[in-house]
């Protein structure tokens, strides 16, 4: 005896066989995605956004994505001799300085060996804005201590 199936009835058939594979891999697909969603948040937020408090009056200064950045009450010419100083004072190695009239740019590094950049911008006759990071992810408590022998020269 020969029986006929519907071609409807085989189709309903294969795909509720499918189903569990079909439906695992959709569990696998969000579950990556879910993964990946997650890490996509922290490595966003991990940029450390602190705002630290300024020594002196109208001294701005913040932590942020691993840089600090400050403003500093001193004229372009007095505030790169600054850095200069905190880099002989915390006896770093200077690697290289490059400036013109605007800018400057000081590399050194530390006995870890982390690399640290200072930037120093004339915004003013009487201000500047000196941008430090260490390393590539920035440290925090290292970039305010080169920061505090900053306005300690200055």
């Amino acid at each position: 005896m020969q029986t006929q199936m519907n071609p409807k009835t085989a189709l309903k058939l294969n795909a509720r066989a499918d189903a569990p594979a079909q439906s695992g891999r959709r569990a696998t697909v969000a579950r990556w995605l879910v993964a990946g969603a997650m890490l996509g948040a922290v490595a966003l937020s991990s940029g450390c956004v602190a705002v630290v408090a300024g020594a002196g009056a109208g001294a701005a200064v913040a932590y942020v994505r691993g840089d600090l950045d400050a403003t500093v009450m001193g004229g372009f010419e007095k505030a790169v001799r600054a850095a200069n100083g905190a880099i002989l004072d915390l006896k770093f190695a200077k690697v290289s300085e490059r400036k013109d009239a605007l800018q400057a740019i000081i590399i050194a590094r530390n006995a870890a060996d982390k690399k640290i950049e200072i930037r120093v911008d004339q915004l003013g006759e009487k201000d500047s804005r000196v941008k430090i990071r260490v390393g590539v992810f920035g440290d925090e408590a290292l970039s305010v201590a080169i920061l505090d022998k900053i306005k300690a020269n200055l």
